[in-house]
């Protein structure tokens, strides 16, 4: 074997591990004989073996440990409350803030959910408990920065349906999506304008508008109707309909 060939091998890699330079590995000698034992000691007592019955386990959580909140399959139409309505640039940060006081309750949704729009809206969280649940307008850019989950999953858990926004950060539009979140773009920016906090939005069939595969979705705030843009590929869709990326994972699962 060329010299060049066999210093760029993996064998160097060793040979420099082992003398704490780089070494041409056939300057070591052979390799030494190593003597497996007949058997390996394994202390597997602090192991808790799969049931053979899933459905009997107590799974035990500490009081701040909650369940994860379960999605339903999107609606054939959905109708309710403009929660409220934002500018540009809102981070993740701005939805779901973080902080020594919010973070220890990353496993409890029900709680760390009365903290979203905390720094901007601090009654958003009251609002949509009372609603129900609803929708959110947001403006250029939503949902930027941090990739933070929590800023979709807990907006799902207060009931959030749908969010329509001018352009969307592509992270935070995934991460809506896997919750079960509808994300839509105004077709016409002017859309924006014509919609404020406390209307009322109806989007009638968009269940099958979206099994069609419907990139547009008219919505109804009113007397009028503004078009919104759907855009996303089919298993996202496949994804909203089923109610979220875990509806959606146990549904292929079954099939």
């Amino acid at each position: 074997m060329d010299d060049s060939v066999y210093l760029a091998s993996p064998e160097v890699c060793v040979a420099a591990a082992l003398t704490g330079k780089i070494t041409d590995p056939r300057k070591l000698g052979g390799y030494p004989k190593v003597m497996w034992p007949e058997s390996f000691v394994a202390d597997d007592s602090m192991i808790i073996k799969p049931s053979y019955d899933p459905g009997s386990v107590e799974v035990i959580r500490g009081p701040n440990i909650k369940p994860l909140p379960k999605a339903e399959p999107l609606s054939t139409d959905l109708e309710g409350q403009v929660l409220i309505k934002l500018e540009d640039d809102i981070s993740t940060d701005g939805i779901m803030p973080a902080g020594p006081k919010i973070l220890p309750l990353r496993s409890n949704i029900p709680a760390i959910s009365e903290y979203v729009f905390s720094q901007i809206d601090p009654d958003f969280p009251a609002r949509a408990k009372e609603h129900q649940g609803g929708f959110i307008i947001g403006g250029l850019n939503y949902g930027q920065g941090s990739s933070r989950e929590h800023a979709a999953l807990a907006p799902m858990y207060l009931g959030v349906k749908a969010v329509i926004t001018r352009s969307f950060a592509r992270i935070h539009k995934a991460n809506l999506v896997n919750f079960g979140i509808l994300p839509l773009e105004f077709a016409d920016p002017a859309g924006y304008d014509a919609v404020n906090q406390g209307d009322t939005l109806r989007f009638s069939g968009v269940r099958e508008l979206i099994e069609e595969g419907a990139t547009s979705i008219p919505v109804q705030v009113g007397s009028n109707t503004f078009e919104c843009t759907l855009d996303i590929s089919d298993r996202p869709r496949e994804i909203i309909l089923a109610g979220g990326l875990l509806n959606y994972t146990k549904l292929k699962l079954a099939c």
